[in-house]
C-alpha cells in the first residue's frame, strides 16, 4: 500500500522536468488521487491501467457507464469475459483523518467492468515495462506547456504500479524513486507559493512530506535512488530567506558536505558540493558585512577547495563547469550573493 498523505538562500533548484507552477492550484488530496487501496486479500491478482477505461455495469460497451478509471488506478481483477476483465477500483483516495463514518470522505470504490485491451496485470508478460513505458510518456506530456491534464498525476501512479505490482523488477526502485520525486515537487511547488516560504527557519514554513522518500530508502538501501531520495530531503532544512545572515548558509553548507561524504556514490555527490561551495562563497561577503575578517577569507579557502574537488573528481559534467565558473569569479573578487558590487 502506498503511504498516505505523508530552497535556500536564493539558490535555483534543479530545473524540473515539469511546468510544476501549474499545479499550485491543486489542492495535495487532488494531487495523489486514488494512490491508497486497501488489499481486498493478498492473494488477489491486481492490475492498472496504461489508458483511462470507461467502467461499465456489464461486459458491453452498450451498458450504463458507472465511472471513468484513469491511468495507474490499482484494479482488483475479480474475472473475465472475452474482450472485458470484471474488476474493483477505487477511484478516489480517502481523506486523511476522515470520519470512519462519514461516506462522503471515503474513497470512492466501484466494481464494474472494463475492456481488457488497457489492462496491465501482475501476470501480463512485460507488464513492468509496458507500466514503466507509459509513466515516461505521461511524464513527457506533462512537461508540455499543452499537455494532457493531470499527466503528472497519472505518471505518478503508473511509476508507483510499476514497484507495487512488479515488486522484483529490476524497474521497481526507480518507478518507486519516480512516483516519489514528481509528488515532492508537486508539494513543493504549492508550498514555495504560500508567503511562509520567505520565513528564515525551515520549521516556519510547510514542509515537502518525506514518507515517500524515506520508503524508497528502506526498500532500497545501498541504491542510487535511495541516494537520490535521501539528497531530496535535504530541501526540508534550507531556510527560506537567509535574510544576509551567516546562520542558515553555515548550517546549510555543513549539510551538503556531509551528504557528499556519506553518500560518496550518489548522481547527487557533485550537485552538493557545489551547494556547499556556492554558499560558502557567499559567506565571504556575509563574514564581511558582519565584520569577520578571519572567517570571510577562511570562507573563501574552503569555497575554492570544494569547488576545485568539483574539477577534479567530475570532469567534464555541468556542476564541474560550474564549479570552474565558480572559482573565477571567487579568484577576481566577484560577489556570488547579495547586491554588493565593487
Amino acid at each position: 500500500m502506498i503511504p498516505q498523505d505523508q530552497g535556500g538562500g536564493g539558490v535555483p533548484h534543479r530545473t524540473s522536468m515539469f511546468p510544476f507552477r501549474e499545479f499550485a492550484i491543486f489542492s495535495l488530496t487532488l494531487l495523489v488521487l486514488a494512490l491508497s487501496t486497501p488489499r481486498a486479500s493478498a492473494q488477489a491478482l491486481r492490475g492498472t491501467l496504461v489508458h483511462e477505461e470507461t467502467i461499465r455495469v456489464s461486459p458491453s460497451a452498450e451498458t450504463a457507464k458507472l465511472g471513468e478509471a484513469e491511468r495507474g488506478h490499482e484494479l482488483v481483477i475479480i474475472d473475465s469475459s472475452r474482450d472485458w476483465t470484471h474488476v474493483e477500483a477505487i477511484l478516489r483516495e480517502a481523506a486523511k483523518n476522515a470520519d470512519e463514518d462519514d461516506e462522503a470522505a471515503q474513497g470512492k470504490t466501484i466494481t464494474g467492468w472494463v475492456l481488457s485491451k488497457a489492462l496491465v496485470s501482475m501476470n501480463t508478460p512485460n507488464g513492468d515495462k509496458i507500466i514503466f513505458g507509459e509513466a515516461v510518456n505521461s511524464e513527457d506530456e506533462a512537461s508540455r506547456r499543452r499537455g494532457r491534464r493531470d499527466a503528472a498525476q497519472d505518471a505518478m501512479r503508473l511509476y508507483y504500479r510499476v514497484y507495487d505490482l512488479f515488486p522484483n523488477s529490476p524497474l521497481a526502485a526507480e518507478g518507486l524513486y519516480r512516483a516519489a520525486d514528481i509528488r515532492w515537487q508537486m508539494e513543493r511547488s504549492d508550498i514555495m507559493t504560500r508567503p511562509s516560504a520567505r520565513e528564515r527557519e525551515a520549521y516556519m514554513r510547510g514542509q515537502m512530506d518525506e514518507e515517500w522518500m524515506k520508503l524508497v530508502m528502506k526498500k532500497f538501501p545501498g541504491t542510487k535512488w535511495a541516494d537520490l531520495a535521501a539528497f531530496r530531503l535535504l530541501e526540508n532544512k534550507l531556510c527560506g530567506d537567509w535574510q544576509s545572515a551567516s546562520k542558515c548558509p553555515e548550517k546549510e553548507a555543513e549539510m551538503y558536505e556531509k551528504y557528499a561524504k556519506e553518500h560518496d556514490q550518489s548522481p547527487a555527490a557533485p550537485e552538493a558540493l557545489y551547494q556547499a561551495a556556492w554558499r560558502q562563497s557567499a559567506l565571504i561577503e556575509i563574514y564581511r558585512t558582519e565584520a569577520n575578517q578571519k572567517k570571510s577569507e577562511a570562507a573563501k579557502a574552503r569555497a575554492l577547495d570544494l569547488a576545485q574537488r568539483i574539477v577534479s573528481q567530475y570532469g567534464q559534467s555541468q556542476w564541474a563547469l560550474r564549479a570552474t565558473t565558480l572559482i573565477d569569479y571567487i579568484q577576481q573578487g566577484i560577489v556570488t550573493y547579495g547586491n554588493s558590487t565593487d
